[in-house]
């Protein structure tokens, strides 16, 4: 790891004495010692090494979340600063400006949808937000998140909020020191939210939120359902047989196989270094078989990165259009497939035969009712279907209070806790089970939230379409055969990249813009008209 760096450091140190040395000539030609080429080529060449450095990040974030010894965390809070220092500077300098410049006039006669055309568009808004902050900032910021995690997957592990909000303090900061760099914001809270869902105001979500709090409110009243006997999904789920029946589920979903990988972690998330490069986590809880929901969650992820344009692996165009859009993926495959009465109809035989004792007995019926199970719970990532949402809306409300200074971070266990009673009914025994369970306050990822149930809506919108578009889709995956779904979400999806806005690419999938009612009907139709016994 310190040769990797020190190559990186004199790589930029090679970058600006080039720069100084011609400083008005095209980059291929100041690196390679080539004839001069366009300034959107030489804007090309420029930007592929910034997305090297991203992802070596990406690849240290995974390190450090599922191999990396833990003293190692500040070693690679250092790292990961100096990286982001680099790649920040890099994509702010002068040079990127006066290259976007040029190669700006030089697309004006392109189709509006070309590559190139979409890739100026992309960088310049990219740019534009970028050079308000300081290269400094954005450094301190990925040390902080690097030294927080370790922290609070201790925190987590004592249930001791206390512990951890010292580095939630820094972190939260951080982002107010962030928002800071930016003016004319219809709220603050909108700074925070384009970085994982661009072109998306606080107030849309807002809008979409009531829209869905009003009707999920008294669903899961109405919906809730006790007396479902789930108790055969408790017991003695060795985690060496669920690693197993989760490799097999990526297998059977499929993507290449020399290209991804499976480990676990404490918050399942996916990563990786590009389309061949895929790192899939989740978390194993002995007690019970629901690792197999977090590792089709994932494989949603892992599949949409593994289907994104080849051709623009190096440019920002060939990253995920938003995290919106990355949910959208990843809950269609947990819940749209993994939930569904056909899948079960095919890979239940699999898991009876995995666990014998347990389920062995277990009729197919009885099964699925059991993992369709209306009922309030305490952590987010295990929640059903139908009360998902009201966990996201409970985060995006306090996270806006946080933003918005009207909540102090040392009452926000009780904030927590006070939603939780009112929107779920739930008392929060401890820290653990409440404020501390998720990773993405120690990761500073605050806006993040929204996009998970931003995704979940737009999610049964896109399913819907493939739906319409593949005649026989429940009877493929009755047959286990999921090629036809693969394909249809990476022509219809995956293959714009980020050429296009989440409410465009989602636009050019389903032929509207997000819409909550499909979410609602998809609800209604499944949990109230009785498909779920």
């Amino acid at each position: 790891m310190a040769h990797l760096l020190h190559c990186l450091i004199s790589f930029s140190r090679l970058f600006y004495v080039t720069k100084r040395q011609s400083d008005s000539a095209p980059l291929t030609h100041r690196w390679l010692g080539f004839s001069a080429v366009s300034s959107l080529q030489a804007l090309k060449d420029r930007l592929a090494p910034i997305a090297d450095l991203q992802r070596v990040m990406r690849i240290l974030s995974w390190d450090q979340q599922t191999m990396m010894p833990a003293a190692g965390a500040g070693h690679r809070a250092e790292q990961m600063g100096t990286l982001q220092l680099l790649a920040h500077q890099l994509f702010i300098a002068d040079e990127t400006g006066r290259l976007l410049d040029e190669a700006t006039r030089e697309a004006e006669s392109l189709d509006p949808d070309s590559d190139d055309a979409c890739l100026i568009r992309v960088v310049r808004r990219d740019y534009d937000k970028a050079v308000r902050v300081p290269p400094e900032l954005r450094a301190e910021m990925a040390r902080a998140a690097a030294e927080a995690r370790p922290v609070w997957v201790k925190a987590r592990a004592d249930s001791d909020f206390q512990a951890f909000l010292p580095v939630l303090e820094r972190n939260v900061e951080l982002r107010f020191r962030y928002i800071e760099c930016f003016d004319h914001v219809d709220e603050p809270y909108d700074i925070l939210l384009d970085d994982f869902e661009p072109q998306t105001s606080t107030a849309e979500v807002r809008e979409i939120f009531d829209e869905l709090k009003a009707q999920l409110a008294p669903l899961i009243a109405e919906l809730r359902n006790d007396d479902v006997d789930e108790s055969f999904m408790h017991g003695d789920f060795s985690t060496e047989k669920q690693e197993a029946l989760d490799n097999s589920v990526v297998e059977l979903f499929g993507m290449r196989p020399d290209s991804w990988r499976l480990d676990p972690t404490v918050h399942p998330f996916a990563s990786g270094a590009g389309v061949d490069d895929i790192r899939i986590t989740t978390n194993y809880d002995p007690t019970t078989m629901k690792s197999l929901f977090s590792t089709m969650h994932e494989y949603g992820h892992g599949l949409y990165s593994h289907q994104l344009p080849r051709e623009l692996g190096r440019l920002p165009t060939g990253a995920p259009c938003s995290l919106g859009i990355h949910e959208s993926q990843s809950r269609l495959w947990e819940n749209l497939v993994g939930r569904s009465l056909p899948f079960w109809r095919f890979f239940y035989p699999r898991v009876q035969e995995t666990f014998p004792t347990l389920l062995g007995s277990v009729e197919l019926e009885r099964f699925f009712a059991a993992i369709n199970k209306v009922q309030p719970s305490l952590i987010r990532v295990k929640a059903d279907e139908v009360t998902y949402g009201m966990h996201v809306i409970l985060r995006f409300e306090l996270e806006q209070d946080i933003v918005n200074r009207r909540l102090a971070l040392r009452d926000l266990p009780e904030a927590w806790n006070a939603k939780m009673s009112e929107y779920l009914g739930l008392d929060v025994p401890d820290d653990a089970n409440g404020v501390l369970q998720d990773t993405h306050w120690a990761a500073g990822m605050m806006g993040y939230f929204p996009t998970y149930l931003l995704g979940t809506v737009m999610s049964v919108q896109i399913w819907e379409h493939a739906s319409d578009d593949i005649d026989d889709l429940e009877e493929q995956i009755e047959r286990g055969e999921f090629a036809a779904l693969r394909e249809w979400l990476g022509e219809r999806v995956h293959r714009y990249g980020r050429k296009f806005s989440p409410q465009e690419t989602l636009r050019r999938a389903t032929g509207s813009t997000i819409d909550a009612k499909p979410y609602l009907s998809y609800l209604n139709s499944k949990y109230r008209a009785g498909i779920i016994a």
